[in-house]
């Protein structure tokens, strides 16, 4: 991997994005604040930008159903954990439900948390806008619904009372920005995706575009691939690809570091060596994905979620929710990994965890 270096590749800088806000620019302010982007991306969580005021949480005891798309996918696994973590705090109970990674299962799902009567429900990877009849009974029901990964937007939308999310669009440009420095402009890049997710789906999409504005660079290819695809179907699908576009192929871009899993097998990943292919990921922040950057295979970056803060946000926009107040509308920045900061911000764990003191805080507004 090559490591960034701030101060050079003007004109892929100066070719990424174009068409936008930056392309209309005087060059050298352009590298200015494309530079600015990924170091702020690359900075340290040092301090609190969340909410520093909201409902305390009352003596009262509230039952939580989370309904989670799958248990084996680590980012909602993690989610699920800090949400009862959280909720302990509060004095709440959370009763979980694992959709398997099967579709068809949400709006069972749904319907069953509906039957416990709860007082909450937090939709984890879940869209909300494909299960208008449940949303629609929960609203009637005055069950507020919190999602995390819901929508493609963060903030109050598709009847949630708020999405937990980090901006997908800056995740997603961040993610192609980084390949286009690594490539000194020249990028050649294969996208993978989930067809099943809107919220994958849209991320993919801004991918897409951001590799688009680089003149100098090419999307090669964008791979629909259902998030439980297995990895023995990797193999063949990257030999193809090393067919179709020989040296022209320079990165893989997951939307989210599941995809990288698939790459990390043996016979995957000598594929992705041989080729001299680079694997970054546009999202999650999973304990595989920091392995893999931190011993140099396969993956050379991740656009990670603090997972613990968000878990602990819900249980925030929930209790704003009973109180009836407005959601906060915070949205978590946008982070970097690379093997040059990996160390920092829970990197030795393995996750990213936001040196900001989020625990301190939100209990402060609790009360707790």
């Amino acid at each position: 991997m090559k490591l960034i270096n701030f101060n050079f590749v003007a004109m892929a800088l100066a070719f990424a994005l174009a068409g936008s806000a930056f392309a209309q620019e005087d060059p050298t302010a352009y590298l200015n604040r494309a530079n600015a982007k990924l170091a702020k991306a690359m900075a340290f969580k040092n301090s609190w930008d969340g909410p520093s005021t909201g409902p305390k949480i009352g003596a009262q005891k509230k039952l939580i159903v989370l309904i989670a798309s799958d248990f084996k996918n680590n980012a909602v696994l993690r989610v699920s954990n800090a949400v009862k973590e959280a909720a302990a705090v509060a004095g709440w109970e959370v009763f979980t439900i694992d959709c398997w990674g099967v579709n068809s299962k949400h709006a069972e799902a749904f319907s069953r948390a509906l039957a416990l009567k709860p007082n909450g429900i937090v939709l984890a990877g879940i869209s909300a806008n494909e299960q208008p009849n449940e949303m629609n009974a929960a609203n009637k029901a005055n069950v507020p619904v919190v999602g995390w990964h819901a929508s493609t937007r963060g903030g109050p939308s598709d009847g949630l009372f708020t999405n937990v999310t980090a901006d997908l669009k800056d995740e997603a440009q961040i993610a192609a920005l980084l390949g286009v420095v690594n490539s000194n402009g020249k990028a050649g890049v294969v996208v993978f995706t989930d067809p099943a997710s809107l919220y994958s789906q849209a991320k993919s999409n801004e991918i897409v575009a951001a590799i688009k504005q680089c003149r100098t660079c090419s999307l090669l290819s964008v791979e629909a691939l259902p998030a439980a695809t297995s990895a023995d179907k990797m193999p063949a699908l990257l030999t193809s690809l090393a067919q179709r576009f020989g040296k022209k192929w320079t990165h893989v871009i997951g939307v989210n570091d599941q995809y990288l899993d698939l790459l990390a097998t043996p016979a995957a990943a000598s594929i992705i060596s041989s080729n001299k292919i680079e694997a970054l990921s546009a999202g999650d922040g999973t304990e595989t994905a920091y392995q893999r950057i931190r011993s140099k295979t396969v993956q050379v970056a991740t656009v990670p979620e603090p997972f613990g803060l968000q878990g602990w946000q819900i249980v925030d926009e929930l209790n704003r929710s009973f109180s009836g107040d407005k959601a906060s509308a915070y949205t978590t920045p946008t982070y970097l990994v690379t093997e040059q900061n990996i160390a920092f911000h829970g990197g030795q764990q393995n996750t990213f965890e936001p040196n900001n003191g989020y625990r301190t805080e939100y209990k402060k507004i609790w009360g707790k």
